[in-house]
């Protein structure tokens, strides 16, 4: 399999220029100007186009069962999502129940759902839900097989989340293998307490799901966990970072030493609080946690992105139905599944409202959508990068593109979009996984099957 790209303009985090890419056996293995085509390869004009290193997800659920039910798509779906929308590799957080399953059976499970279904390269974050006797062999077994990162829960008490003895193992065992952890930071004590307080006053709907997490709680979550990082000197990556107060934490904690990245999500950098708000139920499409916040934030988090303050932009994708299942919480708004989807749609809405907008350039998209990724959970430079030896993994992306998010439209497995008739400015045109190419012109061209799981090795920061 040979593909030579042509006359597209690359981009990485630290250039900009015009030249063709040559990819065989999977890999980039040449970048000059004007190289020719030996018979048979495929040829990709990329000439008036953008060529990006693959993007890269590193925060999704695709396979989920979660508050009585399972998140709609499989890896099948999921993965085909991703590719329309540039993203080539995801990481999966794998997150066996607390009650249900030892740990090692849930990476089974997940290795079950995964294996041969997904048409783009993936990864594991081994959420670490208990603490118990058999734990710590399990994980380190699990480490072997190349899973690099583990994944905390804060939140969500007798579910995922963990107790402060659990917390401080799970931290010592990270440091002591390489390994970064993943952290969901609220706290669950306080959601806990403020659930019950507005149930009890009548507070029923969506619009009392932000209520009962506000900012202060993501924030004390997120002091609590630096508190434990300085102790043991872990590498942390918190997750889904919504709002300034929470940032402001991340940083003092980063201040004084703690080794601490810091995600965000597209979906608070462009909708607010106020969607959860809406009438008629409509505002259970915009329940996540940590919640949708202030308008206010946005401004925080995009100058957090520009000036490196905030490392990357992920989804967090859980898709679950608007009629099927989030009206397991109608009447009772604690009850209502967790999630907005985005995993089709976070690059092209960080290229329109980001780049087109003047809050970042295309050399900090590439980096916080791709590169920033592969350096912080081990897989730099065989993806994130464009550079001989670099694993094929190309996002030729059409500046001129003008098109609409639609629900009827997308690939996701949904029943509706988070997004409605939002205006995108610019797509990808071309997508390759590994060398072949997988979607063009926004249709999925791939295999379903030829995606791999990515072994990753501990990260020793």
């Amino acid at each position: 399999m040979s593909l030579l790209i042509k006359n597209g303009e690359i981009v990485t985090p630290d250039s900009r220029y015009v030249a063709d890419i040559w990819c065989e056996e999977e890999t980039i293995t040449r970048i000059d100007r004007d190289l020719a085509a030996p018979a048979g390869a495929e040829v990709i004009d990329a000439a008036g186009k953008y060529v990006f290193p693959g993007f890269i997800d590193p925060h999704t659920h695709i396979y989920l069962p979660f508050m009585g039910t399972h998140a709609k798509d499989t890896y099948e779906t999921g993965s085909k999502a991703a590719l329309i929308g540039g993203t080539t590799t995801f990481f999966d957080m794998c997150c066996p129940s607390r009650a249900e399953e030892p740990l090692a059976d849930g990476f089974e499970v997940w290795n079950a759902q995964s294996a041969g279904k997904s048409a783009c390269d993936y990864s594991y974050h081994m959420g670490v839900t208990k603490f118990d006797d058999a734990t710590e062999g399990q994980l380190r077994e699990i480490v072997k097989r190349g899973v690099g990162s583990f994944k905390i829960f804060l939140a969500y008490k007798g579910a995922f989340g963990i107790d402060d003895g659990e917390l401080y193992r799970t931290l010592k065992l990270a440091k002591e293998l390489g390994v970064v952890v993943c952290a969901h930071c609220e706290n669950e004590t306080l959601v806990a307490e403020l659930q019950k307080e507005l149930l009890a006053a009548g507070v029923t709907g969506p619009e009392g799901h932000h209520d009962s997490r506000p900012p202060a709680v993501e924030a004390e979550g997120v002091h609590h966990l630096m508190t434990f990082a300085g102790l043991t000197g872990a590498n942390i990556y918190i997750v889904h970072l919504s709002c300034e107060e929470a940032l402001r934490k991340a940083i003092e904690a980063r201040l004084s030493g703690v080794n601490v990245f810091v995600e965000t999500l597209i979906q608070y950098l462009v909708i607010d609080k106020t969607y959860a708000e809406r009438p008629d139920f409509e505002g259970a499409k915009y329940v996540m946690s940590p919640p949708l916040r202030d308008a206010r934030n946005q401004d925080v988090l995009w100058h957090g992105l520009k000036t490196g303050l905030v490392n990357t932009v992920a989804t967090d994708h859980a898709p679950f139905d608007f009629k099927g299942q989030k009206p397991m919480g109608r009447g009772d708004f604690t009850k209502i599944p967790n999630g907005i989807p985005a995993l089709e749609d976070r690059m092209n809405l960080l290229y329109t409202h980001g780049v087109c907008a003047g809050r970042m350039d295309l050399q900090r998209f590439v980096d916080v959508g791709s590169t920033q990724a592969a350096k912080i959970f081990g897989l730099f430079p065989r993806k994130g990068a464009i550079q001989i030896g670099s694993d094929a993994d190309l996002v030729v992306y059409d500046p001129a593109y003008r098109g609409r998010i639609s629900a009827a439209a997308q690939t996701m497995n949904l029943d509706y979009s988070a997004f409605e008739g939002w205006e995108i400015l610019g797509r990808p045109s071309v997508v390759t996984v590994r060398g072949e190419a997988a979607v063009r012109d926004g249709k999925f061209t791939g295999s379903v099957g030829r995606g791999r799981f990515l072994e990753r090795a501990p990260n020793h920061f």
